[in-house]
Order: structure tokens, then sequence, then C-alpha cells
């Protein structure tokens, strides 16, 4: 095949044509590595993180609860507005707007503060008791002067052994002390979780990320996967047929999505067949969630 001009490649973002070009191994890496698609829905939350982001310090400050299933694109959404926003070294010292942390999966005060620490690269001691750790956290988020604090895998909150309530408390005493926004990322857990406390419900606004179902934003979805894909043939997948093939399979999260669309366009490089198709989906290396658990579970027995 000719491809030595860009004639034949224009079914391919500009990006893409040019890694069409490229041997098959530089290209199969290509493929493998994340990639964002900017979906109408992902693009509506950056832009609620945008206006939050240059919201006036208040006393009391809007929140954003971004929740949905797992590995439905929550956290690429939040790394994406981290990378619009990076941490500025200047003369004064760094400059963070946006700190991005993860809470713990079994979360006390104590290791909440310590992960924020971590999370903002400060040396500190091991041993660090509670009162020292919040005192440090907080007055280093002033001095990097953060404008947003994302807690992801929020749901967490609900994992504390009898410390959900001590939690609760620290976000709201966080919010009134810093008066910058919190943005909390999990599933529909970290909703319940907030919704078990008046003060933080009214707070925080929430923004979901439901499971896919077959219909005009899925083809859009589908239709804006295909160029993103370095393969030298177009790749018809936006079709309804082949949105309801896809969803079934992946089971309506745009993770799992990816990762079929991945293994599939994997496929199609390795076999020539250069385009995603019912061949390359049928020989991809992809099985879905519910499968993945069943053969789990059978090794098990």
């Amino acid at each position: 095949m000719e491809i030595n001009g860009t004639g034949d490649l224009l079914h391919l973002h500009p990006v893409a044509r040019e890694v069409a070009k490229l041997p098959s191994q530089e290209r199969l890496r290509r493929i493998r590595a994340d990639r964002w698609i900017g979906y109408p829905k992902a693009l509506d939350a950056i832009a609620r993180l945008e206006v939050l982001l240059s919201w006036p310090k208040k006393q009391r400050m809007p929140n954003l609860l971004l929740v949905g299933p797992t590995n439905n694109g929550k956290t690429m959404i939040v790394e994406r507005f981290h990378r619009l926003h990076p941490p500025v070294t200047g003369t004064d010292g760094e400059n963070i707007p946006i700190v991005c942390m993860q809470m713990p999966s079994e979360p006390s005060e104590l290791r909440f503060y310590t992960a924020l620490l971590n999370a903002m690269g400060a040396p500190f001691r091991s041993n660090l008791r509670l009162p020292e750790a919040e005192r440090l956290a907080l007055s280093l988020l002033l001095e990097v002067d953060a404008r947003m604090l994302v807690i992801d895998e929020f749901h967490n909150v609900l994992a504390g052994r009898g410390e959900k309530r001590e939690f609760l408390n620290l976000l709201r005493y966080l919010g009134n002390e810093l008066r910058i926004p919190l943005v909390g990322v999990g599933t529909r857990e970290a909703y319940l979780a907030v919704r078990s406390d008046d003060q933080l419900e009214n707070r925080f606004e929430p923004f979901i990320l439901p499971l896919w179902e077959v219909g005009m934003e899925a083809r859009s979805l589908l239709a804006s996967f295909a160029p993103a894909f370095p393969l030298r043939l177009p790749s018809v997948i936006e079709t309804e047929d082949m949105a309801r093939y896809l969803l079934a399979r992946s089971e309506g999260t745009i993770g799992e999505l990816a990762h079929l669309l991945t293994a599939a366009a994997v496929a199609a490089v390795e076999t020539g067949e250069e385009r995603i198709n019912h061949r390359t989906l049928t020989l991809a290396d992809y099985i879905g969630p519910t499968e993945r658990r069943r053969l789990f579970e059978k090794q098990l027995q």
C-alpha cells in the first residue's frame, strides 16, 4: 500500500496520520498507549471544573462530585484537567493550582493527611502525629497556592472502620478553612457517603457519568475513537449495529470499550487487515468483565 503521502490516510486525525506511516512495531506501541477522547460528557465535566477553578474565594465554596461506574472515564477526565493546569516553578517556589490525591483504601485522618502531603511531594517524618500532619498539610496547601483539591477513590470514605463521620467533618473543615473547591471522584458509593450528611450534600453537586447505551452519543463516541487509531484503512464502527455489539461486549463503560477497540486495532495491524471490523474484533485479545470474573472464579474452585 502506498503511504508516502497522506492522501490515503485522510480518515485519520493529523497526528495519527503521521503515526500510520511508521513501521508496525512503532504503530503497535502507539496504539497501546492511553489516548484522550474528548466526547461531549467529558468536555462538559472539564468545563464545570474550569468554572470551579476560577471561582472567587468565599465562605462557602461550591464542590463537585464526579460519579460513575468503575472504569468509566472519571480518572482520565481528572488527569486531563490536571494536565491543562500543571504545577509551575517560579521565583517564589512551586505553585500547584490543582492538588490531586487518592483517598487511602483504609482511611483514617492521619492516612488522609499523609496521602495529601505525598501528593504535594512534601518531605515529612514518617512518625508524624495527626495534629502535626494536619498543620503541615494545610500550611503547604496555602504555600503552593492550591486552588482546587481533587480526591480520587472518594468512595473509600465508606471503608473506614467507624470513621465515616470523622471524615465528613474533615471535609467540611477543609472546605471552610481553605476556601477552595473540593472535587470528589468515585463510584455510586461516594454519592451515598456525601448524601448521609445534609451539609455536605448541599455543598457537593453530583456530575454523573452513566453507563453508555446505544444511541447518538455512543455512535458519536465511536466516530471519535476510529480516527485516533493509526490504521491505514477506515474503521466503520459508528453504525447502530456496531454500537450495540461493542457496548454489549464492553458492558457499557468507556474504559472497557477503549480496551476492546485497542485490542482490535492491534489485531488489525498484526493481520494486515488495517481496520477495525468484525474480523479484527473477533480476533481481538479481549474478554469482557463478566467473563473475566467467571473465568477467575472457575480457577479458584
